[in-house]
């Protein structure tokens, strides 16, 4: 099933618009059967968030919106999985079309704009799930939400019982507005309230904040600052860029939206090492941004990385890629003849 995955349907996917495309994907991962995925070689284990990662790829947030395949992109050999963003109620999202493949970029554009189910029929869906694999939830706000920060909260209410991590998604470029939560003083209440209903909760959750890679120096020193003293478990970094680099060559390249894929993968790993240098190993880092394959994923690690996150590579490397790069972080953790942990981080100044 994995081969026709990355196969016959691939190539008959990339026919379809790109949204088109995504669901028909969702839809055909819901036909494979339900069955572990292969042991990791122990080399790939990660102990971070209070977690055992049986190795370090990730499936990111954005390509299971409503929780629908999580256990099923957990057969595929990821790591984790983090389902979202999802929104207290159902929204529709920015209108039709609002994805586009650049193919030439090897890159994607999307102004979903949180376009999802809302917390009901994801909650249903990982209430149900076995245990086994680890499942964040990408928690957000409604658009035309009279209180954002509240939105955030509901989420946390919502999933403790469900979710093994929260990812509080400040950073979307597609929901007008969002991004002022990065703000320090409006980050700062954000995440204290977000605290106060994770910590009233039976069981405690990490809590990890997604941000920008559109921020400045002094932009991520108050990211940064706000959330040492607020004492959150780790950061995400990072979301889609709005920016574009003039090597783009596809002619949805000035689309609105947010761009990722391979062009992202030099400034997302620039702010990623920019944030541990800051961070001082207080909480760990996942490094998301332009990953296609096992030299990027090795870059992010050594950028500070101790776990990494995909998706956009998926459209144009099919399922196969988590194989792939895990099979070359190991031939680079034994050719160098260091664990993973030693990896992490040590390029890290080189960036700032």
């Amino acid at each position: 099933m994995m081969d026709w995955l990355g196969g016959a349907f691939a190539a008959l996917a990339r026919r379809l618009d790109a949204e088109d495309a995504h669901r028909a994907t969702i839809a055909a991962l819901k036909l494979l059967p339900d069955r572990p995925a292969a042991p990791d070689d122990p080399r790939l284990a990660v102990s971070a968030f209070g977690f055992d990662f049986p190795n370090p790829v990730g499936l990111a947030a954005g390509f299971d919106k409503n929780a629908e395949v999580f256990s099923k992109a957990t057969a595929l050999g990821f790591g984790f999985v983090e389902v979202g963003t999802l929104t207290p109620r159902p929204q529709p999202g920015n209108p039709r079309p609002r994805a586009f493949r650049l193919a030439e970029d090897r890159a994607v554009v999307n102004r979903y704009g949180f376009n999802n189910d809302g917390h009901a029929p994801a909650l249903r869906r990982l209430g149900a799930r076995r245990r086994g694999g680890i499942v964040g939830v990408n928690i957000g706000a409604n658009k035309d939400s009279g209180d954002r920060i509240a939105d955030y909260v509901a989420g946390v209410k919502s999933f403790w019982p469900a979710a093994d991590y929260f990812t509080v998604n400040v950073s979307s470029p597609n929901t007008p507005g969002l991004r002022d939560l990065q703000e320090p003083r409006a980050l700062a209440e954000l995440l204290a309230r977000v605290l106060e209903a994770r910590d009233a909760a039976p069981r405690r959750r990490p809590l990890l904040l997604k941000i920008a890679p559109d921020l400045d120096l002094g932009q991520i020193d108050g990211i940064v600052r706000v959330a040492r003293d607020e004492r959150i478990d780790g950061m995400i970094v990072s979301n889609t860029t709005i920016s574009r680099p003039a090597s783009l060559r596809s002619d949805f390249a000035g689309e609105a939206g947010g761009l990722s894929g391979a062009p992202l993968f030099e400034l997302s790993t620039q702010r990623l090492a920019q944030v541990f240098v800051r961070v001082e190993r207080q909480f760990p880092l996942i490094g998301v941004g332009g990953i296609d394959g096992a030299a990027a994923a090795f870059a992010k690690i050594e950028a500070g990385a101790s776990l990494v996150q995909l998706y956009s590579a998926l459209v144009y490397e099919g399922p196969g890629l988590v194989s792939r790069i895990k099979k070359g972080l190991v031939e680079r953790l034994a050719g160098e003849g260091v664990a993973l942990a030693d990896v992490v981080g040590r390029e890290a100044k080189n960036y700032d």
